[in-house]
């Protein structure tokens, strides 16, 4: 077997695609959104619920439980005039595909590894970050998760 080679996180990208037919993730037609710094965990780990019954005198007993991606996730970006009018359009095509039933899915592209991390979603609109002297302008931009994320292959070109 060959060696392994260890990835960076050079290149990473996210993009988002809005269903063409409602209940399938899309596998074209998805939009990169430029200037992405930092991608939030999805890799919750479950609950463990406590199952122990009084008879019990040595160990615990637990089930597993509910998995949490905590609540909105955070994206960070560089703050352009070209992430507010992609973010600006994300909406309006959330909003579009909502009407007619359908979700926005959103996909972390990492180079050189064969499938990709999906998730729905609802993005937030943005809003005005903190700013302090010389330095980079930056936004948080957040994602509510509405579905588990999957590993499946990247979409096709298109």
């Amino acid at each position: 077997m060959a060696d392994a080679i260890d990835l960076s996180t050079a290149g990473i990208r996210l993009l988002y695609a809005i269903e063409t037919t409602a209940g399938t993730r899309p596998t074209t037609g998805y939009t990169e959104l430029p200037g992405v710094k930092s991608t939030p965990s999805l890799n919750p780990a479950p609950e463990a619920l406590d199952a122990t019954t009084l008879n019990e005198t040595t160990y615990k007993k637990y089930v597993e439980g509910l998995k949490d991606l905590g609540g909105s996730l955070e994206f960070t970006f560089n703050l352009t005039q070209a992430l507010l009018d992609a973010w600006d359009e994300l909406i309006t095509s959330f909003e579009e595909g909502k009407a007619t039933g359908k979700q926005g899915w959103f996909l972390i592209d990492i180079p050189d590894l064969t499938n990709g991390f999906y998730f729905r979603g609802k993005p937030s609109s943005a809003g005005l970050p903190a700013t302090e002297v010389n330095s980079v302008l930056e936004t948080t931009m957040y994602i509510i998760p509405t579905g588990e994320p999957v590993m499946a292959t990247k979409p096709t070109k298109g």
